[in-house]
């Protein structure tokens, strides 16, 4: 899940939440949103190819 943050950088968090504290996990912050897509689809790649 990729939200945009204050500062106009993107982040991206897990899909699924924390049960211990109800968050979601920071999976990196980005400058552009082309670049959150892109280290999405590396994540989703890691973890089917891993």
């Amino acid at each position: 899940m990729i939200r945009k943050l204050v500062s106009g950088k993107y982040r991206i968090y897990s899909r699924t939440k924390n049960a211990k504290t109800g968050k979601r996990k920071n999976l990196g912050t980005f400058d552009s949103l082309d670049a959150a897509l892109q280290h999405e689809r590396e994540i989703q790649f890691f973890k089917h190819h891993g």
